[in-house]
């Protein structure tokens, strides 16, 4: 039994020594990310390109809206041309599903795309903060996912330092 405990503390004192020299630090990214310059011109593009998928599909709804009114208006017509026009409505219709997926598809890689370089601009900055002063983790505080349910006064918030790193306030 004694051999036991002996080989659990010699176990446990590594463990010991690396928690006490941890720094530990915090941020808060959704703060930094809400103050980069940057966002308000990727803002813009994405809104722009939104306009123009909203006025194309516009555009399909019209066409749709059209040719219904003109089926609706030409009432002496054979069944086989009342048929051969549900499927040209039906057409339509499905032109437009495909284009609001595709849309969609788009405005999400143009979002990824545009937001790529600014992601990666804040990681280099928390990552040299945390390098030049060492920290041992570095946590996010800016999601109510966060396992992080409380923070010290004293813990140390590098929110500002990596804020000055990227020539914002």
């Amino acid at each position: 039994m004694l051999k036991k405990l002996l080989i659990f503390f010699i176990a446990l004192a590594p463990l010991a020594a690396v928690a006490q020299n941890a720094k530990i630090a915090y941020l808060n990214s959704q703060e930094i990310f809400a103050a980069m310059p940057e966002l308000a011109g990727i803002e813009t593009q994405l809104s722009t390109k939104q306009e123009e998928i909203s006025k194309n599909g516009q555009a399909l709804v019209d066409e749709f809206n059209k040719k219904s009114e003109e089926f609706e208006k030409a009432s002496s017509t054979s069944e086989t041309v009342k048929q051969d026009q549900q499927k040209q409505l039906a057409q339509i219709q499905e032109r437009y599903q495909v284009y609001v997926q595709n849309s969609q598809q788009e405005m999400q890689q143009l979002q990824q795309q545009l937001l790529e370089p600014l992601n990666k601009k804040i990681a280099d900055a928390i990552k040299a903060i945390g390098d030049e002063n060492s920290y041992t983790f570095v946590f996010d505080v800016s999601t109510q996912q966060s396992p992080i349910v409380y923070v010290s006064p004293t813990a140390v918030n590098i929110t500002p330092q990596v804020k000055t790193k990227l020539g914002i306030q």
